[in-house]
């Protein structure tokens, strides 16, 4: 199956276009996170990705919130926002849970969550399949411009015990477009200009 991996575009037209051209080569498209920024483009981010008619699956960002998201999507009809929540389509199991973890130094226009917060938020994340978070796990596609790790231990610690085939993440920008394994698990920084990635369970 081949999937069309994006995030953070943070309200980019060209990103969004390219994107909707990139799909038409797809089977399934997963965005993970930050089509706003800070709470604002929302509604219009998602209508210029509503081009996608392709089954997509998204989880919101730490600069918009599932409720946002969710209602923004209404005018995307093939796309279902995932957080704490899971989805089986084309026969893989698919769960998501957007925002920032943990909390960002952003302040409280941004969807953020603490470690303790995201592990309720992970409980029913299945074993397999595909994990889909904006924030990426600690030590694995995370690092900043200062060189620091500012991934999540919780997402870390979950894919350790659930072994998901695919992590697709975002967030840090810094590490978008990398692709690094954790144990046997393939984890992708997928960033806004789009990748496509061959998926097989």
């Amino acid at each position: 199956m081949k999937l069309l991996l994006f995030s953070d575009v943070h309200e980019n037209r060209s990103h969004c276009e390219n994107l909707v051209r990139m799909s038409r080569e797809a089977d399934l498209v997963i965005g993970a996170g930050d089509f706003g920024t800070l709470r604002r483009g929302i509604g219009k981010t998602i209508g210029w990705l509503s081009g996608i008619n392709k089954a997509s699956i998204i989880v919101p960002g730490n600069s918009e919130s599932y409720e946002e998201l969710k209602e923004a999507s209404k005018e995307w009809p093939s796309a279902v926002v995932l957080h704490g929540t899971g989805k089986v389509l084309m026969g893989i199991s698919f769960f998501g849970v957007g925002g920032g973890i943990p909390v960002t130094p952003f302040g409280p226009r941004s969807y953020d969550f603490s470690e303790e917060e995201a592990e309720n938020l992970l409980i029913d994340c299945p074993e397999g399949g595909v994990l889909i978070v904006h924030s990426p796990p600690k030590g694995i596609v995370d690092i900043s411009s200062s060189g620091q790790h500012l991934g999540s231990r919780t997402i870390r610690k979950i894919i350790m015990e659930r072994s998901p085939s695919l992590v697709v993440c975002g967030h840090i920008h810094e590490s978008g477009g990398r692709v690094e394994k954790l144990c046997e698990t393939v984890v992708v920084n997928a960033g806004p200009g789009g990748m496509y990635f061959d998926f097989r369970l």
